[in-house]
Formats: C-alpha cells, structure tokens, sequence
C-alpha cells in the first residue's frame, strides 16, 4: 500500500535528526524536496543514496497530481523541506491534503519546527500562541496587523534578513513602541542569538546590525 511520510529535517545543527528519520530516509523509494541541492547534502552526510525529486512552491499545483501518482507507484514516498517540517511555511500542505483526499496513508514524523525553541526561549507565555508565519507583503498586512494588535496570545512570526526592520517598524506602528519583542536569529546554529527588548528598541539594534539568516519574530500579546 503506497504511503507517503513527511520528514522533518534539521534547521542548523546536522545532528538535529532522530534515529527514525535516518531509517524512514534510508528505506524509502523517493524523496520529494523542496531543493534537490539542499537535500542531497544532507543525504551525502548521512551516507544514503535515494532518488530525489523537486517539490517547492513554484510547481506545488502544477506537478501534483503527477506527484500523487508517483506516490501511488512507490511503497514508501518521503516529502522533506530545506529546514524543519514541511507545511509549516514550506512546501507540503497541498500534498498532504490530496493524499488523504485520495485515500493515501499520510505519517508525518515529529521533528525540527523553527518556531517551537524560538517561542519556548522567548520568555513569553507559551501556553497559547498564534502562529502566522509570513505576513502578507502587500494585500492585506495592514488589516492583519491591526488585528493581532489586539491578540492577547503570544504573536510569532517568520520573516526574512530585509524585511526585518520594517516588520519591526509596523509592529512598533500597530502594536506600540512600547510591545515587547524577541527576535530569534540562526536557530541551532553557531550564531544562534535572541534579541529582547521593546518594539523600538529592537527595531534600533537591527538598524545599526542588519541580520542574516533564518529569523522568528515573537510579541507579546496585548495585556
């Protein structure tokens, strides 16, 4: 019976993996990925040799039902993502979604997720949260924003390196100078870091020190 596993992978440091996603990886027939050069890598360090396939953003309606297809044709098909777990701001939901709409077995193995170590470190409460991933870049941002204004859950948020300074501007804007902030740079990385302060005074540091990498936004919800 054909099945599809969905396979975190490390976000930083290559020993992020568990002992079941090497043996899920070693046994399968294929491996869907968002970026073949990214995940041969990681397949050339952990000394396995499998077929790979794209699967990104780009062709996610345009190749599916092929997709579907090929993980009909195989007993064991692996979807994975460049960082953490796929369909969390990644390739991968459509997918999933079309395997169980056709009555394909669907696993998804637990593993990396950015957002987790970033919220659990933050300080803030992180009994309940509000995940939004990337904020609309044009279309609908504002509206979005003045609405988590008003969230009293913690607020997290992926962004890029150069749009960082201008989310943290909005945020100061909608939110209030005074918010408190926490930005998460290069999780599980040699230049981890955690910048704490409020809306403007995190905003000011990133002025003078523009980031690079991989970046998770936590706010405080509204008291």
């Amino acid at each position: 019976m054909a099945k599809l596993c969905i396979v975190p992978t490390p976000i930083g440091n290559l020993e992020d993996i568990t002992l079941r996603a090497i043996r899920i990886l070693s046994e399968c027939d294929v491996i869907f990925a968002e970026d073949t050069r990214v995940t041969k890598k990681l397949l050339n360090h952990l000394v396995i040799n499998k077929p790979i396939l794209p699967f990104h953003a780009h062709n996610e309606h345009k190749f599916l039902q092929s997709s579907i297809d090929r993980i009909k044709s195989n007993a064991l098909t692996v979807l994975v993502s460049d960082a953490g777990t796929p369909g969390i701001s990644d390739p991968g939901f459509l997918l999933a979604r079309e395997c169980v709409n056709q009555g394909i077995d669907i696993e998804c193995l637990p593993g990396p997720t950015a957002f987790v170590p970033a919220l659990v470190a933050s300080g803030f409460p992180c009994d309940k949260f509000v995940f939004e991933g990337f904020l609309p870049h044009k279309k609908g941002r504002q509206t979005r924003l003045l609405k988590l204004a008003e969230e009293d859950r913690t607020i997290v948020l992926y962004e890029s390196p150069h749009r960082l300074v201008k989310c943290l501007g909005q945020i100061e804007e909608f939110f209030g100078a005074e918010r408190a902030v926490c930005v998460v740079r290069e999780i599980s990385k040699l230049y981890e870091e955690y910048k704490r302060g409020t809306a403007t005074e995190v905003k000011n540091y990133y002025e003078k020190n523009p980031p690079k990498g991989e970046i998770v936004i936590l706010v405080a919800g509204k008291e």
